[in-house]
This record gives C-alpha cells, structure tokens and sequence, in this order.
C-alpha cells in the first residue's frame, strides 16, 4: 500500500487515553505531529499531553466524526474499541493498524482459528458457547479427573488477566458455568512452559518490517510484572519468533507495531518450540524498555509507521528490565529512583490506585551484554 507520508504539523487521532495513548502522543510530539484523542474518561492520562481532545464513548458517531475531521489517521491504544466505531472512522479517514486486526484479535476464537490458520501453533483449546456447553469442551480436551488444567476464558473483552478463570478439579465445573453464563468463551488447554516472551515488530505501510529483541516476560495472576531483555533464548528460537509475527503481520496487511506473545515450551528430544498465546494490535507493555535501551521506541516507530515514515532502527544500546507498578506500589516511586539513581520512572497519571491497575513502571538498564 502507498501513503504519501504526512507533513510535520499533521494531526494524529487516538482511540484511547491510557498510558499507551499518553505514549503515543508524546512520541508523535516528538516528530512534530499534534494528537487528537478520544477518550470516554475525563482524567484520561493521555487528555495531559493532548493538542487536542474529545470525551466521549468510543461508539458516539458525532464524536468520531470531529475525531476523523481532524485527525489525517487514526490508531488506537487497546483492542476493545468497537469494530464497528473503525469502520465509521474508515469511511472519512485513514486508520492504521487496519480495522481487520482489530476484529481478529478481540475475540479470542477468532484469533485462535486465525493463528491455526497461518499453521502457527496453539495451546489445545475448544470452543464454548455458553454456560451449557462447558461440560462437553472440558470432555473434548481430556477432562478435569486426571488432573487437567485448563483456562477458561471469554471470547471478548478480556486482558491483563479478566475475563478468565482456572479450572483445576471436578467441582471447578459448577463455578464456571455461572461465571459463564450466556457468554461464549475459549477454554485452554494449561501449557507447561519454560518462559513467556513477545516478539514485538513494528511494520511500515509499505510492507517494510523490524523488529525489537525478544523481552522475557514474568506474569503474577494474569497481569505482566516485569520484561527482561534480551530474553534467555537460543537464536533458533528468536528467529522463529520473528517469523511468526512477520506471518501474522502480513497476513492482516498490518501498519504499525503489533506485538505477539508466545510460550517457549518443552520439544521431544530435548528441544523446544514456540506456541502462540495472543496478539496485541497495538504497542504493547513488554516494549516500554524501547523508550530507554533503543534510539528509536515502539512508541515513535508506530507514529513513523502509520505517519507512512520510513521506520527506525530497533537495535539496543543496553540491556534492560522494566517493572511495572501496580496500585498503590506507584506510592513508593520517590523510594524507588531514590534507592537507585539509575531507574527512569513512568508515572501515568492516573488517579486512582486500585490493586492489579498499572499506574506506572520503572526501567533499568545495564551495560549490553557481547554474546
């Protein structure tokens, strides 16, 4: 696809105002573009380093018709913005990542057939269409009385750990189908894995593709705490994770930066293999390490990507670890750059510190490690 690449000055449109929009705009200040975004939140983190804002729902069709008006492209920072709100969008502006990322990847079946598809590996799953229906999935996949494992999770609107619950013995069953209810769900087969890591890559409009080393991330109940780079991987196995997302990517004419996250798990013989866990169409946590340890972040080579800008070099010039801080941790951030003068520190703005809810990270880097 051709896009004649926009002119510093350009208005860039935001679906979202959480702290990936707070990046992404500060990212697109960076290059000299101006962010309009949308956001249904008043005190959206983004709305504070904004040109421009607009509150309202993400499907309030006059408010996406002043966000295409004034924007030259549109992305978005999350997968739960509705297909159907990318679709009025399309018709008066562009949008990048393209609105059939977004329909792939907010819908956990979808995305598994997808992934199948491509003939890229899966954990086991089934598909379960209600409540009803769960007995009869949790048989296909070999049953809880032998000591199965198995997730359960919605097919929509689920991340950083909603939207799913473990099903570990018989008696898991009761509480799952009134959790379940009428809504359709993925149920997965536990992977027993060595570690989890993402392949964060970034893909131009004209198809040119880059990638940032692989981060090993370390989830607690669901929600990522804390990605290393680079992760403790056999070469073999980052070129594998790459060629996955370049498959993906391709697949959905993808522009931006989409990250994959995936399982290195035990092989025959003594190897091993990556399996896909889930797509984020997006910038994504495992990557805010680039905005320290790269020259160019995930942040500004999406904005480079969907500006139609030729992309920019992902290499390190450090090795890094980010953590992030949940709820009231973010209380401790003067401590935590106080305890070590090295840390760079995120705080995202948010007003309110529940538990599990990221309000800020922390990154360390240290000196780049010769292999």
């Amino acid at each position: 696809m051709t896009v004649e690449p926009l002119l510093p000055g350009s208005m860039i449109g935001i679906l979202g105002g959480g702290q990936l929009g707070k990046m992404l705009a500060q990212a697109a200040a960076k290059l000299g573009f101006r962010a309009c975004v949308l956001s249904p939140e008043p005190d959206s983190p983004a709305f504070a380093v904004s040109a421009s804002r607009i509150c309202a729902a993400y499907d309030d069709a006059e408010a996406l018709g002043r966000l295409a008006a004034e924007a030259a492209v549109v992305t978005f920072e999350f997968e739960n913005v509705s297909a159907k709100a990318l679709a009025v969008l399309e018709g008066a502006t562009r949008v990048a990542p393209p609105r059939i990322a977004l329909e792939t990847t907010q819908n956990r079946l979808a995305e598994k057939r997808f992934v199948q598809g491509l003939g890229l590996p899966t954990a086991p799953y089934a598909a379960v269409e209600n409540a009803a229906a769960l007995r009869g999935a949790v048989h296909r996949l070999g049953g809880l009385e032998a000591g199965g494992d198995f997730f359960l999770k919605r097919a929509a609107e689920g991340y950083d750990g909603k939207g799913q619950m473990r099903l570990t013995r018989p008696g898991d069953l009761a509480r799952g189908e009134a959790w379940l209810g009428a809504s359709s769900a993925v149920l997965e087969g536990a992977v027993d894995f060595e570690i989890e890591l993402s392949a964060l890559a970034v893909r131009g409009a004209d198809g040119a593709m880059a990638f940032y080393d692989a981060p090993h991330n370390v989830h607690r109940e669901g929600v990522l705490r804390e990605s290393i780079v680079p992760a403790p991987i056999a070469e073999a196995v980052r070129r594998d994770a790459e060629a996955y997302a370049r498959r993906i990517a391709e697949a959905l004419d993808y522009v931006g930066v989409i990250a994959v996250e995936m399982f290195l798990v035990a092989a025959p013989g003594g190897a091993t293999r990556l399996i896909v866990n889930e797509i984020a169409p997006r910038v994504h946590n495992s990557g805010h390490w680039t905005i320290e340890a790269c020259v160019v972040s995930q942040f500004e080579n999406h904005i480079r990507a969907i500006a139609g800008w030729p992309l920019g070099a992902t290499a390190r010039h450090a090795d890094a670890r980010m953590v992030n801080l949940l709820g009231d941790e973010a209380d401790r951030a003067l401590d935590l750059i106080g305890e070590n003068p090295g840390r760079s520190l995120h705080l995202y703005g948010k007003t309110e510190p529940r538990p599990g809810r990221k309000m800020g990270h922390i990154v360390e880097l240290t000196p780049l490690q010769k292999p």
